[in-house]
């Protein structure tokens, strides 16, 4: 007769995130997301395949929160120039907060090159912001507050990458001057 699961999987998955968020995948090791998910190795096999495995699970619940984050923060009806400057300060402040904790698709994209399934979802996270920053500027063209003769993908990639180096700064701790010397640069981009 087959063991009843004991644990809750999106639990286990949003814990598992944190862990790798903090730690980084390397760094991360089987008995470390035993002790966090207090499970044992049979259950975690069971459940998740191996350590890569949920490693990518975790990438993909990262993605997806962080998309909703700034799915909304788009579509706040703030208009495109303060949620844009909304999204860049709250990375801003988050780093300064704990420059420890940086993006996980950014850890990914630097530390797991060699694993192509990870690299291929650090690739998904990126385009998902610059499609959500691409659909938000196109409509704030329509709206007239962006003009006419921007390219909203093209401006939306200028941003995507923005966003990705002002967390790298922040891990790099370069100090709330340096970035919102950057930010002010990328507001500028909308004019």
């Amino acid at each position: 007769m087959a063991r009843i699961r004991e644990f809750d999987i999106d639990q286990a998955v949003d814990r598992a995130m944190d862990l790798f968020w903090r730690r980084g995948y390397a760094e991360t090791s089987l008995q470390d997301l035993l002790r966090e998910l207090s499970i044992g190795s049979g259950s975690f096999y069971a459940a998740f395949g191996s350590k890569e495995q949920l490693y990518i699970r975790s990438l993909d619940r990262y993605i997806h929160l962080q998309g909703d984050d700034l799915e909304r923060t788009l579509d706040g009806g703030t208009g495109i120039r303060l949620a844009v400057r909304k999204v860049l300060t709250s990375l801003i402040e988050a780093d300064l907060a704990d420059p420890t904790r940086g993006c996980l698709v950014v850890d990914t994209a630097t530390h797991c090159g060699g694993q192509p399934s990870a690299a291929e979802r650090a690739n998904t996270g990126i385009r998902q912001v610059e499609s959500l920053l691409a659909g938000a500027l196109e409509q704030a063209q329509t709206r007239g507050e962006i003009s006419s003769d921007k390219d909203p993908r093209k401006l939306a990639r200028f941003l995507t990458t923005v966003i990705q180096g002002i967390r790298v700064i922040g891990q790099a701790r370069t100090g709330r001057e340096f970035a919102e010397d950057a930010l002010s640069t990328a507001m500028r981009a909308l004019d």
